[in-house]
């Protein structure tokens, strides 16, 4: 990767309305040195992809914090590759399922969903985003001397 920030998209999918933590995940990958297009709260599929395109990310990152997200998530990776981003770095986030849930069969889930990670309430965001470092210096394709 050269010198340029990395751009990543995010925001909060579904119907899910929950703004607050939004801001604070767009002020810390700010800071961290990430290009950030914020698509804010109710959020479709679509539009992460939408955004996605327009803005040459690296990365999309879902939120999702009222519980279904299992279920707004559903097809996104296969939704992603329709539109040609078959190597988009997929994170997705938050309180994603309805009830009680053993952390590992939620991330097991999602994973299984085609996102590359799954983080649950109270995660580190520091660590999440050297993780995304990580990642999109992995998917970023090589440029050509």
């Amino acid at each position: 990767m050269t010198g340029k920030a990395p751009t990543i998209v995010l925001g909060v999918i579904g119907a899910d309305c929950h703004s607050v933590g939004n801001q604070i995940l767009e002020l810390h990958f700010t800071q961290q040195g990430f290009n950030v297009a914020n698509l804010g709260v109710m959020v479709s599929q679509d539009e992460f992809i939408d955004a996605a395109i327009e803005t040459g990310a690296g990365a999309i990152l879902v939120s999702s914090l009222y519980g279904h997200g299992e279920i707004d998530c559903a097809g996104f990776r296969e939704r992603c590759i329709e539109r040609g981003l078959d190597k988009i770095v997929l994170y997705v986030g938050g309180n994603l399922v309805v009830g009680k849930a053993a952390p590992e069969v939620v991330v097991e889930k999602f994973k299984a969903m085609g996102f590359d990670r799954v983080f649950l309430p109270g995660c580190n965001l520091d660590e999440v985003a050297e993780l995304l470092r990580k990642d999109l210096a992995v998917s970023a394709p090589r440029e050509r001397a």
